[in-house]
């Protein structure tokens, strides 16, 4: 799932709140192909209640996706399953994007409860060093069908990341602050507690720049991304929750290909990884790449669309979970935009799952 990033108004005050398209990767011998025209698309500008505003994927689960939508004088959620086409607005949090604040999101389903939550982190008057203890953290958590959030008190580490992954019952994200003995952090969706996480060791490069590190989830692992200008590596977790098990699975060196000198001076998102082990990755959110381990190459597979205002990418996996199931919330239906129908085995699946749902 692709959202396309609109540029900014002419006024420069604010952007458009872009496009959503969900897209197929079609596997070839020897690569892989973007799909240009999308299963879905769904232009959020044409909508009135999205005006003046960005929005931003924080996460999909079970076909599910939760957007949140911010601007001057906006700060909402949205959760919404494009198959069935249906979504909901959640109210009002506690904590208002006020002034300059870092707000952490998250969103998931219990292991235990199989309840789907949105955890909020809100981070306002944070100093530029991230040791410190001033300023407030505080989290608040919100239960889908329950009608209102819930707080969840204070939060002890300075968080980076704007948006958790999700991934075996808890919502994980990076750490900030060199005393911290982790650099990983974790919320139990089940237990509703924060915790810090086993993470990998900790890389310094000599005389070379960090862009930072993002996590995903590979092949039903825990991985982590580290990018620096002279390299770029994977660490992933073979079983979860041991730090002993963290394996530095890639690296990608700048001296493997000449034409690499671009790819090691920004920040690499892990997105999938597809079948035969090609990793999908987004590039300083304006290309898409693959990356062969058999290979051991990086190729550019969109670039062109992607390349005026960015884009985020997350893996998405569609399903029929709608959102009536979930007592107490106004459940609304939307109208997508398509450059053609939906192929012809999704269109199979819909008609037979509405004929099993009304018999």
């Amino acid at each position: 799932m692709i959202h396309h990033n609109s540029e900014k108004e002419t006024n420069g005050n604010y952007h458009k709140p872009g496009i959503l398209k969900w897209v197929e990767i079609k596997d070839k011998l020897d690569r892989q192909h973007l799909q240009q025209d999308p299963v879905m698309r769904l232009d959020l500008n044409l909508s009135p209640f999205f005006q003046n505003s960005r929005v931003h994927p924080v996460g999909s689960v079970n076909g599910l996706i939760c957007l949140w939508q911010y601007g001057l004088k906006t700060d909402n959620y949205f959760i919404c399953n494009p198959i069935t086409r249906e979504y909901m607005i959640l109210p009002n949090q506690q904590y208002y994007k006020q002034g300059y604040v870092v707000i952490n999101h998250g969103f998931g389903v219990g292991s235990l409860t199989h309840e789907y939550k949105v955890i909020r982190i809100y981070q306002r008057d944070i100093p530029f060093n991230p040791t410190s203890t001033s300023g407030i953290r505080e989290a608040e958590v919100y239960t889908l069908g329950m009608g209102k959030w819930r707080s969840l008190g204070h939060v002890p580490y300075t968080i980076g990341g704007f948006f958790g992954l999700f991934f075996n019952g808890h919502v994980h994200w990076s750490v900030f602050g060199k005393d911290s003995p982790e650099k990983l952090f974790a919320f139990d969706l089940d237990n509703e507690t924060f915790k810090l996480f086993p993470s990998p060791p900790v890389e310094t490069i000599q005389g070379s720049l960090s862009y930072g590190r993002s996590l995903a989830v590979l092949k039903g692992c825990l991985c982590q991304s580290d990018s620096f200008e002279s390299q770029f590596t994977v660490w992933v977790m073979k079983e979860y929750g041991i730090k002993e098990s963290w394996h530095r699975e890639v690296i990608i060196k700048q001296s493997i290909s000449p034409d690499l000198d671009w790819f090691m001076t920004g920040l690499v998102e892990l997105i999938e990884c597809l079948p035969d082990g090609t990793i999908l990755m987004a590039y300083d959110r304006h290309k898409l790449l693959a990356y062969s381990p058999q290979r051991r190459a990086v190729t550019t597979i969109a670039d062109e669309a992607y390349s005026d205002s960015g884009f985020s990418g997350i893996a998405y996996r569609p399903s029929f979970l709608t959102l009536r199931d979930f007592e107490s919330q106004k459940v609304r239906s939307v109208r997508s935009y398509q450059k053609q129908p939906l192929p012809i085995y999704y269109q199979a699946i819909m008609f037979f799952s509405k004929c099993f749902y009304y018999c």
